[in-house]
Formats: C-alpha cells, structure tokens, sequence
C-alpha cells in the first residue's frame, strides 16, 4: 500500500486602484493575483514545511526578519515547555535569557585567570614570546 499526500495553499489578491488613477502605485500594480503552492508532503519534515511557509510568507509581502520572527515566536513562548524550548535553543546554540547571568560569570572568570596567566613571575609582565608561547601552549 503506498501513501501520498498533498498540500495546497492557495493566495488570491485584488487591488482597487484610487479614483482617478492618481495614486502612486496604480500604474505599478497588477488588478489581481492568484498563486497556487503545492507540494508532496507525504515525506515532508518540519524544516521543509516551515521553509514552504516562508515561501508563502514571502509571496504575501513578509520579509525574511519578520518570517524569522515569526519562527522564534512559535518556539521561544509562554505556550511550549521550558524542557523543549532549552532542546531547541542547545541545537541552535542559543543562550535563553536566565542563563546568561551564569554565563558571564563564567566568562569573567576566565578573563581573570587569563589575566593571572600574563603575568610572570612575582606580578611581572610577560614578553611577547612569552605571551606567545603561552597561547600556542608551548
């Protein structure tokens, strides 16, 4: 038994110029549009679903931040569990907003003992070669 399966979106739109035909863009217009998508989504991912929705997005006028907007809102709200929301943002390698305190106190930790590791012996600074080979480990 084989499976198949379609989804069609379709997206008609009209203009109606002002009266008189003065308005800017009533000579830039079509009258009316009408798009049809269609695609198999019998073997479809979430990732190509979302991507054909950024492609009807855009076809109604949505730029890319906004349709990026978009996607982070469905996924980063008050509606989704913490637990799915912090496996998305590791994925992405995003930082959610109550870790970054962590976060910069591990960062300045490490600037600190970067800082005790420039200096040399007894507080003195190290020389170039010295810093250097510190670096690369040597």
């Amino acid at each position: 038994m084989t499976y198949k399966a379609r989804l069609k979106v379709q997206f008609d739109t009209e203009w109606t110029p002002t009266y008189g035909g003065s308005g800017i863009y009533d000579d830039e217009t079509l009258p009316e549009e009408h798009y049809t998508f269609e695609i198999p989504c019998q073997d479809l991912n979430a990732v190509q679903l979302f991507r054909f929705f950024g492609t009807i997005a855009r076809t109604m006028g949505h730029n890319e931040l906004g349709i990026m907007k978009g996607a982070c809102a469905l996924a980063f709200n008050d509606m989704q569990s913490h637990e799915d929301m912090r496996k998305v943002a590791e994925e992405f390698e995003l930082t959610l907003a109550e870790d970054l305190q962590g976060k910069f106190k591990d960062w300045k930790e490490a600037e600190e003992c970067w800082a005790n590791l420039r200096k040399g012996p007894m507080g003195t600074a190290l020389g170039e070669e010295e810093l250097t080979n510190l670096e690369e480990g040597v």
